[in-house]
């Protein structure tokens, strides 16, 4: 009864309302307005987004989940970067419509996005969230401590989490963008009328 699909699908567990899928083009003027919501006009100058102008994400590691009408409830991207040297990825921002708190729409994400990592060999996740939030997905700042970002941030909410053991010993230094560069700059979408949204990671 499941069909053969180019890129995987994870059910949320309200399984008969969300599904977890590769980001589609025809999902960005959704994503910018939720990402809006989320976070705020002034979003586009916060310090990790200084990781992402400019870049694109890394391969299979944009992910939406919709619901059943089609309609985009939360997104995730992961972005290439330097941590001090050593190679990893920035997961941000991660957001979910205020509408589906409580349905583990941002479980979902993560879970998916940090399978997808580990399958594509990637050795290192790190993001600026909360901690009580994304412990649970086993993030610590245990070897973020000597690791700084292009801006101002609250040390205590720059985590890692390693997908292959050791990835992230030693790690110093700033943090810096890998990603390969955009070829032309997509214009951002906006609505006016964009939904509540709850924030999880910058």
């Amino acid at each position: 009864m499941t069909a053969k699909r180019n890129t995987p699908v994870a059910l949320i567990r309200d399984a008969a309302a969300f599904a977890i899928r590769a980001e589609r083009a025809s999902d960005v003027v959704a994503r910018e307005a939720l990402l809006d919501a989320c976070f705020g006009a002034n979003r586009h100058t916060r310090t990790c987004q200084r990781l992402r102008d400019g870049r694109a994400p890394a391969e299979g590691l944009s992910l939406a989940a919709v619901r059943q009408d089609g309609r985009l409830v939360g997104t995730v991207r992961l972005w290439h970067v330097s941590a001090g040297g050593r190679s990893a990825l920035m997961l941000g921002p991660l957001a979910v419509d205020d509408d589906c708190r409580g349905l583990g729409v941002g479980a979902a994400l993560m879970q998916r996005a940090l399978a997808v990592a580990r399958a594509r060999g990637h050795g290192a996740v790190i993001l600026l969230g909360d901690a009580p939030y994304y412990v649970r997905y086993g993030f610590t700042a245990a070897k973020t401590g000597e690791l700084s970002l292009p801006g101002a941030f609250e040390r205590e909410r720059l985590l890692g989490f390693e997908l292959i053991e050791g990835a992230l010993d030693g790690a110093w230094g700033m943090i810096t963008p890998t990603g390969a560069a955009l070829k032309m700059k997509a214009s951002r979408a906006r609505t006016r009328k964009a939904p509540l949204a709850v924030p999880h990671a910058a």
